[in-house]
Protein backbone atom coordinates (compact mmCIF):
# COMPACT_ATOMS: atom_id res chain seq x y z
CA UNK A 1 0.00 0.00 0.00
CA UNK A 2 1.23 3.50 -0.82
CA UNK A 3 0.82 5.76 2.17
CA UNK A 4 -1.58 8.66 2.03
CA UNK A 5 0.14 11.90 1.08
CA UNK A 6 -2.38 14.67 1.42
CA UNK A 7 -1.39 18.29 1.82
CA UNK A 8 -2.61 19.66 5.14
CA UNK A 9 -4.96 22.62 5.07
CA UNK A 10 -2.32 24.65 6.86
CA UNK A 11 1.46 24.47 6.81
CA UNK A 12 2.95 24.50 10.30
CA UNK A 13 6.38 25.67 11.50
CA UNK A 14 8.88 22.96 12.42
CA UNK A 15 8.99 23.81 16.12
CA UNK A 16 6.40 25.66 18.19
CA UNK A 17 6.46 25.77 21.98
CA UNK A 18 3.12 26.87 23.38
CA UNK A 19 0.28 25.51 25.48
CA UNK A 20 -1.45 23.91 22.48
CA UNK A 21 1.64 21.93 21.51
CA UNK A 22 2.16 21.02 25.16
CA UNK A 23 -1.43 19.78 25.34
CA UNK A 24 -0.81 17.61 22.28
CA UNK A 25 2.37 16.19 23.76
CA UNK A 26 0.40 14.91 26.77
CA UNK A 27 -1.99 12.95 24.56
CA UNK A 28 0.59 10.20 24.11
CA UNK A 29 0.65 9.34 27.83
CA UNK A 30 -2.50 7.19 27.91
CA UNK A 31 -0.75 3.97 26.88
CA UNK A 32 2.83 4.94 27.67
CA UNK A 33 2.51 5.62 31.40
CA UNK A 34 0.54 2.58 32.62
CA UNK A 35 2.76 0.02 30.88
CA UNK A 36 5.99 1.87 31.67
CA UNK A 37 5.15 2.30 35.36
CA UNK A 38 4.07 -1.34 35.65
CA UNK A 39 7.32 -2.59 34.09
CA UNK A 40 9.37 -0.47 36.49
CA UNK A 41 7.40 -1.54 39.59
CA UNK A 42 6.61 -5.17 38.76
CA UNK A 43 9.55 -6.19 36.56
CA UNK A 44 12.27 -4.22 38.33
CA UNK A 45 13.40 -1.97 35.48
CA UNK A 46 15.52 1.03 36.45
CA UNK A 47 13.35 4.19 36.40
CA UNK A 48 16.22 6.52 35.51
CA UNK A 49 17.27 4.46 32.52
CA UNK A 50 13.69 3.94 31.32
CA UNK A 51 12.70 7.62 31.62
CA UNK A 52 15.86 8.91 29.95
CA UNK A 53 15.69 6.47 27.01
CA UNK A 54 12.01 7.27 26.42
CA UNK A 55 12.70 11.01 26.63
CA UNK A 56 15.67 10.89 24.28
CA UNK A 57 13.69 8.82 21.76
CA UNK A 58 11.01 11.52 21.76
CA UNK A 59 13.57 14.29 21.29
CA UNK A 60 15.68 12.63 18.58
CA UNK A 61 12.60 11.49 16.64
CA UNK A 62 11.16 15.00 16.75
CA UNK A 63 14.43 16.57 15.61
CA UNK A 64 14.77 14.13 12.71
CA UNK A 65 11.20 13.81 11.41
CA UNK A 66 10.31 17.47 12.19
CA UNK A 67 6.67 16.57 12.91
CA UNK A 68 5.04 15.07 16.02
CA UNK A 69 6.09 11.45 16.54
CA UNK A 70 4.65 9.07 19.11
CA UNK A 71 6.76 6.92 21.42
CA UNK A 72 5.01 3.84 22.78
CA UNK A 73 5.94 0.62 24.59
CA UNK A 74 5.67 -2.55 22.53
CA UNK A 75 2.36 -3.80 23.86
CA UNK A 76 2.65 -7.56 23.27
CA UNK A 77 6.01 -7.68 25.04
CA UNK A 78 4.90 -5.26 27.77
CA UNK A 79 1.65 -7.07 28.52
CA UNK A 80 3.33 -10.49 28.69
CA UNK A 81 6.21 -9.17 30.80
CA UNK A 82 3.81 -7.65 33.32
CA UNK A 83 1.51 -10.69 33.39
CA UNK A 84 4.17 -13.33 34.10
CA UNK A 85 6.84 -11.21 35.82
CA UNK A 86 9.70 -11.39 33.34
CA UNK A 87 13.17 -10.39 34.50
CA UNK A 88 14.81 -7.15 33.30
CA UNK A 89 17.32 -9.13 31.24
CA UNK A 90 14.55 -10.99 29.43
CA UNK A 91 12.85 -7.67 28.61
CA UNK A 92 15.99 -6.03 27.25
CA UNK A 93 16.77 -9.21 25.28
CA UNK A 94 13.45 -8.73 23.51
CA UNK A 95 14.44 -5.10 22.84
CA UNK A 96 17.65 -6.24 21.18
CA UNK A 97 15.97 -8.77 18.88
CA UNK A 98 13.16 -6.41 17.94
CA UNK A 99 15.69 -3.69 17.21
CA UNK A 100 17.80 -5.97 15.01
CA UNK A 101 14.79 -7.39 13.13
CA UNK A 102 13.15 -4.04 12.46
CA UNK A 103 16.47 -2.42 11.52
CA UNK A 104 17.08 -5.29 9.07
CA UNK A 105 13.69 -4.69 7.44
CA UNK A 106 14.46 -0.99 7.15
CA UNK A 107 18.06 -1.05 5.96
CA UNK A 108 17.46 -3.77 3.36
CA UNK A 109 14.28 -2.16 2.07
CA UNK A 110 12.23 -5.30 2.76
CA UNK A 111 9.72 -3.18 4.64
CA UNK A 112 8.83 -1.41 1.37
CA UNK A 113 8.14 -4.78 -0.26
CA UNK A 114 5.89 -5.75 2.66
CA UNK A 115 4.14 -2.38 2.41
CA UNK A 116 3.67 -2.72 -1.36
CA UNK A 117 1.77 -5.98 -0.98
CA UNK A 118 -0.24 -4.95 2.09
CA UNK A 119 -3.74 -3.84 0.97
CA UNK A 120 -5.08 -0.49 2.16
CA UNK A 121 -8.06 -2.21 3.77
CA UNK A 122 -5.65 -4.19 5.96
CA UNK A 123 -3.88 -1.06 7.18
CA UNK A 124 -7.25 0.53 7.92
CA UNK A 125 -8.26 -2.66 9.73
CA UNK A 126 -5.19 -2.35 11.95
CA UNK A 127 -6.10 1.25 12.71
CA UNK A 128 -9.70 0.32 13.49
CA UNK A 129 -8.61 -2.57 15.70
CA UNK A 130 -6.07 -0.53 17.64
CA UNK A 131 -8.54 2.33 17.97
CA UNK A 132 -11.32 0.19 19.44
CA UNK A 133 -8.89 -1.63 21.76
CA UNK A 134 -7.64 1.74 23.04
CA UNK A 135 -11.20 2.94 23.65
CA UNK A 136 -12.04 -0.26 25.52
CA UNK A 137 -8.90 0.03 27.65
CA UNK A 138 -9.74 3.65 28.38
CA UNK A 139 -13.20 2.69 29.61
CA UNK A 140 -11.63 -0.12 31.62
CA UNK A 141 -9.39 2.41 33.38
CA UNK A 142 -12.45 4.52 34.22
CA UNK A 143 -14.69 1.72 35.46
CA UNK A 144 -12.32 -0.39 37.57
CA UNK A 145 -11.02 0.74 41.00
CA UNK A 146 -7.75 2.68 40.96
CA UNK A 147 -5.27 1.27 43.53
CA UNK A 148 -3.57 4.66 43.86
CA UNK A 149 -6.73 6.43 45.08
CA UNK A 150 -7.48 6.54 48.80
CA UNK A 151 -11.06 7.64 48.11
CA UNK A 152 -12.39 4.68 46.11
CA UNK A 153 -16.10 5.53 46.22
CA UNK A 154 -18.31 8.59 46.45
CA UNK A 155 -21.45 7.05 47.88
CA UNK A 156 -22.20 3.94 45.80
CA UNK A 157 -20.31 5.21 42.72
CA UNK A 158 -16.69 4.35 41.90
CA UNK A 159 -14.53 7.49 42.06
CA UNK A 160 -12.87 6.53 38.78
CA UNK A 161 -16.22 6.63 36.97
CA UNK A 162 -16.91 10.14 38.27
CA UNK A 163 -13.43 11.35 37.28
CA UNK A 164 -13.79 9.69 33.89
CA UNK A 165 -17.15 11.31 33.17
CA UNK A 166 -15.90 14.74 34.25
CA UNK A 167 -12.70 14.29 32.24
CA UNK A 168 -14.63 13.25 29.13
CA UNK A 169 -17.00 16.21 29.47
CA UNK A 170 -14.18 18.71 29.97
CA UNK A 171 -12.29 17.25 26.99
CA UNK A 172 -15.32 17.43 24.71
CA UNK A 173 -15.97 21.05 25.69
CA UNK A 174 -12.36 22.21 25.37
CA UNK A 175 -11.08 20.01 22.54
CA UNK A 176 -11.06 22.90 20.04
CA UNK A 177 -10.29 25.60 22.64
CA UNK A 178 -6.89 27.18 22.00
CA UNK A 179 -6.87 29.27 25.17
CA UNK A 180 -7.47 26.41 27.59
CA UNK A 181 -6.09 23.21 25.99
CA UNK A 182 -8.06 20.12 26.98
CA UNK A 183 -5.20 17.75 27.78
CA UNK A 184 -3.34 20.30 29.92
CA UNK A 185 -6.40 20.98 32.06
CA UNK A 186 -7.40 17.31 32.32
CA UNK A 187 -3.90 15.99 33.11
CA UNK A 188 -2.85 18.68 35.58
CA UNK A 189 -6.32 18.75 37.11
CA UNK A 190 -5.98 15.00 37.58
CA UNK A 191 -2.59 15.40 39.27
CA UNK A 192 -4.02 18.02 41.66
CA UNK A 193 -6.90 15.69 42.50
CA UNK A 194 -4.35 12.94 43.08
CA UNK A 195 -2.72 15.10 45.74
CA UNK A 196 -6.02 15.25 47.64
CA UNK A 197 -7.67 11.87 47.06
CA UNK A 198 -4.66 9.73 46.14
CA UNK A 199 -2.04 8.11 48.30
CA UNK A 200 -0.14 10.77 50.29
CA UNK A 201 2.96 12.08 48.53
CA UNK A 202 5.83 11.55 50.98
CA UNK A 203 8.29 14.29 50.17
CA UNK A 204 11.04 12.62 52.17
CA UNK A 205 10.99 9.73 49.68
CA UNK A 206 11.72 12.00 46.71
CA UNK A 207 15.32 11.27 45.72
CA UNK A 208 16.14 14.68 44.28
CA UNK A 209 19.63 14.80 42.83
CA UNK A 210 21.44 13.86 39.64
CA UNK A 211 20.82 10.26 38.63
CA UNK A 212 23.06 9.07 35.81
CA UNK A 213 21.80 6.29 33.51
CA UNK A 214 24.07 3.24 33.46
CA UNK A 215 24.97 0.95 30.58
CA UNK A 216 23.69 -2.58 31.14
CA UNK A 217 22.29 -1.82 34.62
CA UNK A 218 21.15 -5.45 35.00
CA UNK A 219 24.30 -7.01 33.58
CA UNK A 220 24.67 -8.77 30.22
CA UNK A 221 21.74 -11.10 29.40
CA UNK A 222 22.55 -14.80 29.34
CA UNK A 223 22.41 -16.83 26.13
CA UNK A 224 19.37 -18.68 27.47
CA UNK A 225 17.51 -15.38 28.00
CA UNK A 226 18.45 -14.19 24.52
CA UNK A 227 17.18 -17.41 22.93
CA UNK A 228 14.07 -17.83 25.11
CA UNK A 229 12.50 -14.50 24.16
CA UNK A 230 12.52 -15.18 20.40
CA UNK A 231 9.50 -17.53 20.22
CA UNK A 232 7.78 -16.16 23.34
CA UNK A 233 8.04 -12.39 22.77
CA UNK A 234 9.65 -11.45 19.46
CA UNK A 235 7.63 -13.62 17.04
CA UNK A 236 4.22 -12.55 18.48
CA UNK A 237 5.28 -8.88 18.53
CA UNK A 238 6.62 -8.61 14.96
CA UNK A 239 3.31 -8.61 13.02
CA UNK A 240 1.87 -5.95 15.31
CA UNK A 241 5.00 -3.81 15.00
CA UNK A 242 4.99 -4.06 11.20
CA UNK A 243 1.25 -3.47 10.88
CA UNK A 244 0.71 -0.74 13.45
CA UNK A 245 4.02 0.88 14.35
CA UNK A 246 5.47 1.02 10.82
CA UNK A 247 2.81 0.75 8.08
CA UNK A 248 -0.14 2.32 9.90
CA UNK A 249 1.97 4.91 11.69
CA UNK A 250 3.66 6.10 8.49
CA UNK A 251 0.28 6.34 6.79
CA UNK A 252 -1.12 8.43 9.66
CA UNK A 253 1.89 10.78 9.59
CA UNK A 254 1.32 11.53 5.89
CA UNK A 255 -2.44 11.78 6.38
CA UNK A 256 -1.98 14.45 9.06
CA UNK A 257 1.08 16.36 7.86
CA UNK A 258 1.40 15.78 4.10
CA UNK A 259 4.70 16.96 2.64
CA UNK A 260 5.90 18.12 6.05
CA UNK A 261 6.28 14.42 6.89
CA UNK A 262 8.56 13.87 3.88
CA UNK A 263 11.21 12.24 6.07
CA UNK A 264 8.72 9.64 7.28
CA UNK A 265 8.96 6.59 5.04
CA UNK A 266 8.44 2.94 5.90
CA UNK A 267 12.21 2.55 5.88
CA UNK A 268 13.03 5.57 8.08
CA UNK A 269 10.31 4.73 10.60
CA UNK A 270 11.59 1.14 10.82
CA UNK A 271 15.19 2.31 11.20
CA UNK A 272 14.22 4.81 13.89
CA UNK A 273 12.57 2.10 15.98
CA UNK A 274 15.35 -0.40 15.35
CA UNK A 275 18.12 1.95 16.50
CA UNK A 276 16.08 3.07 19.53
CA UNK A 277 15.49 -0.51 20.68
CA UNK A 278 19.15 -1.48 20.33
CA UNK A 279 20.08 1.55 22.46
CA UNK A 280 17.29 0.67 24.90
CA UNK A 281 18.84 -2.81 25.19
CA UNK A 282 22.16 -1.29 26.25
CA UNK A 283 20.57 1.29 28.58
CA UNK A 284 18.10 -1.04 30.24
CA UNK A 285 14.97 0.61 28.87
CA UNK A 286 11.69 -0.76 27.55
CA UNK A 287 11.03 -2.10 24.03
CA UNK A 288 9.74 0.98 22.15
CA UNK A 289 8.01 1.79 18.88
CA UNK A 290 6.15 4.61 17.09
CA UNK A 291 2.46 3.93 17.70
CA UNK A 292 -0.27 5.13 15.33
CA UNK A 293 -2.65 5.42 18.29
CA UNK A 294 -0.28 7.65 20.20
CA UNK A 295 0.20 9.91 17.18
CA UNK A 296 -3.57 10.15 16.73
CA UNK A 297 -3.86 11.24 20.37
CA UNK A 298 -1.10 13.84 20.05
CA UNK A 299 -2.74 15.28 16.94
CA UNK A 300 -6.24 15.29 18.44
CA UNK A 301 -5.09 17.18 21.52
CA UNK A 302 -3.25 19.84 19.53
CA UNK A 303 0.25 18.69 18.48
CA UNK A 304 1.13 20.04 15.03
CA UNK A 305 4.91 20.53 15.27
CA UNK A 306 7.95 18.67 16.56
CA UNK A 307 7.98 21.07 19.49
CA UNK A 308 5.54 18.67 21.17
CA UNK A 309 8.19 15.94 21.07
CA UNK A 310 10.87 18.16 22.54
CA UNK A 311 8.62 19.23 25.42
CA UNK A 312 7.39 15.78 26.47
CA UNK A 313 10.83 14.28 25.83
CA UNK A 314 12.45 16.94 28.01
CA UNK A 315 10.00 16.18 30.83
CA UNK A 316 10.86 12.47 30.76
CA UNK A 317 14.60 13.15 30.70
CA UNK A 318 14.32 15.57 33.64
CA UNK A 319 12.15 13.15 35.63
CA UNK A 320 14.74 10.43 35.17
CA UNK A 321 17.81 12.55 35.84
CA UNK A 322 16.42 14.58 38.77
CA UNK A 323 14.11 12.14 40.58
CA UNK A 324 15.40 8.71 39.55
CA UNK A 325 13.32 5.83 40.91
CA UNK A 326 11.19 8.25 42.96
CA UNK A 327 9.75 9.75 39.74
CA UNK A 328 7.09 7.04 40.09
CA UNK A 329 5.72 8.84 43.16
CA UNK A 330 4.92 11.84 40.95
CA UNK A 331 3.57 9.86 37.99
CA UNK A 332 1.29 7.79 40.25
CA UNK A 333 -0.54 10.97 41.28
CA UNK A 334 -2.31 10.92 37.91
CA UNK A 335 -5.50 8.84 38.29
CA UNK A 336 -5.91 5.95 35.86
CA UNK A 337 -9.33 7.27 34.87
CA UNK A 338 -7.69 10.41 33.47
CA UNK A 339 -5.32 8.27 31.42
CA UNK A 340 -8.47 6.44 30.33
CA UNK A 341 -9.88 9.69 28.95
CA UNK A 342 -6.74 10.19 26.83
CA UNK A 343 -6.93 6.60 25.60
CA UNK A 344 -10.62 6.87 24.67
CA UNK A 345 -10.10 9.97 22.54
CA UNK A 346 -6.93 8.53 20.98
CA UNK A 347 -8.80 5.38 20.03
CA UNK A 348 -11.72 7.26 18.51
CA UNK A 349 -9.39 9.45 16.44
CA UNK A 350 -7.54 6.42 15.08
CA UNK A 351 -10.63 4.29 14.43
CA UNK A 352 -12.13 7.09 12.32
CA UNK A 353 -9.34 6.57 9.78
CA UNK A 354 -11.55 3.94 8.12
CA UNK A 355 -13.91 6.67 6.87
CA UNK A 356 -12.20 6.67 3.46
CA UNK A 357 -13.06 3.00 2.86
CA UNK A 358 -16.09 2.96 0.56
CA UNK A 359 -16.10 -0.50 -1.00
CA UNK A 360 -18.07 -3.29 0.70
CA UNK A 361 -15.15 -5.71 0.47
CA UNK A 362 -12.72 -3.23 2.03
CA UNK A 363 -15.10 -2.49 4.89
CA UNK A 364 -15.66 -6.23 5.35
CA UNK A 365 -11.90 -6.80 5.72
CA UNK A 366 -11.59 -4.01 8.29
CA UNK A 367 -14.55 -5.28 10.33
CA UNK A 368 -13.36 -8.90 10.27
CA UNK A 369 -9.94 -7.71 11.44
CA UNK A 370 -11.62 -5.83 14.28
CA UNK A 371 -13.42 -9.00 15.38
CA UNK A 372 -10.19 -11.02 15.25
CA UNK A 373 -8.26 -8.34 17.15
CA UNK A 374 -10.87 -8.26 19.92
CA UNK A 375 -11.09 -12.04 20.27
CA UNK A 376 -7.41 -12.95 19.77
CA UNK A 377 -4.77 -10.28 19.13
CA UNK A 378 -3.76 -7.65 16.59
CA UNK A 379 -0.94 -9.74 15.14
CA UNK A 380 -3.40 -12.48 14.16
CA UNK A 381 -5.79 -9.86 12.80
CA UNK A 382 -3.05 -8.36 10.60
CA UNK A 383 -2.07 -11.72 9.09
CA UNK A 384 -5.68 -12.83 8.57
CA UNK A 385 -6.57 -9.44 7.12
CA UNK A 386 -3.95 -9.74 4.38
CA UNK A 387 -5.16 -13.24 3.47
CA UNK A 388 -8.84 -12.20 3.40
CA UNK A 389 -8.14 -9.03 1.41
CA UNK A 390 -6.35 -10.99 -1.32
CA UNK A 391 -9.06 -13.66 -1.35
CA UNK A 392 -11.72 -10.98 -1.86
CA UNK A 393 -9.93 -9.68 -4.96
CA UNK A 394 -11.52 -12.59 -6.78
CA UNK A 395 -14.68 -11.61 -8.65
CA UNK A 396 -16.16 -14.97 -7.70
CA UNK A 397 -16.34 -13.96 -4.03
CA UNK A 398 -18.84 -11.35 -2.89
CA UNK A 399 -19.84 -10.04 0.52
Amino acid sequence: MEYTNKEPKKTFPTFVFNRIEFSGSLGDLGTLLPITIAMIVLNGLDATNVMVTVGLFYIVAGLYFKVPVSVQPMKVIGAYAIAVGLTPNQIISASLWMGLCVLFLGTTGLIHIIAKYTPKSTVRGVQLGVGVVLMMKGLDFMINPDPNLVVQYVGPINTGIILGIVGMAVTLILLENHKIPAAVLVVFGGILLGLFIGRPLKLEKLEIGFHIPRFFPYGIPSLSDLMWVIPVLVVPQMPMTIGNAILSNTDVMHEYFGEQAHRASYRSIANSQGIADIISFMWGGIPMCHGAGGLAAMYRFGARTAGANLMIGGIFVLLGLVFGQSALLILNLLPLSILGVLLAFAGAQLALMIRDLTGRKDLFVALIMLCIALTTNLAAAFICGIIIAYALKSEKINV
